[in-house]
């Protein structure tokens, strides 16, 4: 049995500069009354329906269903349409808008499972589509039509009229809505192309062709160096170990995923990685990316004036919204994204955002959020989208939630996945020696407030987000004193109020 206890700063706090929400999936939440600075939003207003003229006959409008349209292509659209079509009003009425070249599907596989050895089964579309990944049916680009819902492909909006509520998009076209869903997601943060940010070698991950291209370099190549130690750097290297290449993690701060793992609970998951033959550097700055004779990138060089050699690099250091072109809707400029109310309501009647890109009223911790994670995409969706198609009025309640799995292909010596939930507030008692498990709970005033666990079994898993939601009073000594992942549990458990346990 080990156990430790430390205080640790909310995670709002751990990120000072929200224009950098580095490393993956990002939970920025600074108080709610941060909202202000999105000028003319108010989300005590009711609900006012867009007048909308149908104007079907016109030929000037390249979608026929105009009723509603979804602008993104990712797990939110997915998520939404389904919906839709469970309330039986997709057919002739949505359309879909996207930047993808294929229909939408369940992103956090191209970081995961999309990356395997070729060997070893790799995930491939159309096997994850969504909805999949929830244990939904899989929704190919033949399921839309079969739908009537209407679909353009690699074809990014680029601009919008309000007052005429019309699209337009890159090719040109011209599209009208009735509602409008913006669920855009994110772009991947890039080097400059001053400091080598473009050269060829050097990747960034948000789609199936960056992953694509991933690949074949991983083929290609005997060293890859990835920058960044959040969830993609952690998912990308433990890809490249199966692949046999000799890896190395570049990142500025002390430990892997800073944002949430404690010190203890990093040097655990980076003392896996090292026996895999991964070599950290940590707390290290970027100068620039080195080219060889060819141009194509050779090194990373650091601050310190140091350079490490790469065949390939992999670039992991966050994402921002992709609020662009709908700047005009009201933004929040503290956690950002475009702000919107407890039903995913922007300041303009009759639009809407959902998913990363959508900033909202985090109910159970009373602050604004902009949650980049597949489970918030598609809980918000699904809110946003009964929302706006029945009586619901209900607000948006949603619990931090955000996991990993890790060399979980074929012949991996051990299968890593991480489940949290919660907030990472308060002092940590961590329990258990990873093996195979691990448990941490942050506490706060005596509340159970978060809890992390490695390993765990099915039923472990269903306990937590029922222990974050209720926040119970746990006795920290009595924890502290557990001898082993399993006691602690237990202990956590019999604190929560019986109606909950069921």
């Amino acid at each position: 049995m080990s156990s430790a206890v430390r205080r640790v700063l909310p995670m709002a706090a751990i990120i000072s500069n929200p224009t950098s929400l580095k490393h993956g999936l990002s939970l920025f939440c600074p108080e709610l009354h941060s909202s202000a600075s999105c000028s003319s939003f108010n989300p005590s207003r009711r609900f006012q329906r867009r007048n909308f003229v149908a104007a079907s006959t016109s030929s000037s409008f390249a979608n026929d269903n105009r009723e509603f349209v979804i602008v993104g292509g990712g797990n939110a659209a997915g998520y939404a349409a389904r919906t839709f079509v469970e309330h039986g009003v997709a057919n002739g009425k949505l359309c879909i808008v996207s930047k993808e070249a294929h229909a939408p599907y369940e992103r956090p596989a191209l970081t995961k499972a999309y990356l395997f050895p070729l060997d070893k089964k790799p995930a491939r579309l159309p096997g994850f589509h969504t909805c999949v990944g929830s244990g939904g049916e899989r929704q190919t680009p033949d399921w839309y039509k079969d739908q009537g819902i209407e679909m353009f492909y690699e074809d990014p909006v680029t601009g919008i009229d309000i007052e005429k509520q019309t699209l337009t998009t890159n090719s040109g076209k011209l599209l009208k809505y009735g509602s409008l869903i913006i669920a855009t997601g994110c772009t991947a943060t890039r080097f400059p192309e001053k400091i080598g940010g473009n050269l060829p070698g050097v990747h960034y991950i948000r789609d199936v062709a960056d992953a694509d291209s991933l690949i074949s370099s991983l083929e290609r190549s005997n060293k890859i160096v990835v920058i960044g130690g959040g969830y993609i750097g952690m998912e990308v290297a433990a890809a490249a170990v199966g692949w046999k290449l000799d890896t190395t993690i570049i990142f500025p701060e002390e430990h892997l995923l800073q944002r949430l793992f404690t010190p203890s609970l990093a040097q655990k998951y980076e003392q896996l990685y090292s026996d895999n033959g991964v070599k950290f550097v940590k707390g290290a700055s970027i100068k620039s990316l080195e080219a060889n004779s060819d141009g194509h990138v050779a090194g990373v060089r650091l601050d310190n004036g140091s350079t490490i050699e790469a065949d390939m690099v992999v670039v992991g250091i966050g994402a921002k919204p992709a609020v662009s072109p709908f700047d005009s809707i009201g933004l929040n400029n503290k956690v950002g994204g475009i702000q919107v109310d407890g039903q995913f309501r922007t300041s303009v009647p009759g639009i809407f955002a959902i998913g990363d890109v959508a900033a909202f009223p985090l109910k159970m911790y009373n602050r604004i959020a902009r949650v980049e994670h597949v489970d918030h995409a598609r809980r918000s969706a699904q809110h946003c989208t009964k929302a706006l198609l029945t009586a619901n009025t209900s607000t948006y309640d949603y619990l931090p939630y955000f996991y990993s799995r890790v060399f979980e292909y074929e012949g991996s010596p051990r299968k890593i996945w991480w489940q949290f939930f919660g907030d990472n507030v308060g002092e940590t008692v961590e329990i258990g020696h990873f093996d195979p498990k691990v448990a941490t709970f942050w506490i706060d005033s005596g509340k159970l407030k978060g809890v992390l666990l490695e390993s765990g079994s099915l039923e472990e898993f269903q306990l937590l987000p029922k222990l974050a939601r209720n926040q119970p009073l746990v006795d920290k000594a009595k924890l502290q004193n557990a001898s082993s992942v399993e006691e602690a549990l237990e202990i956590a458990r019999a604190s929560l109020p019986v109606e909950a346990v069921a």
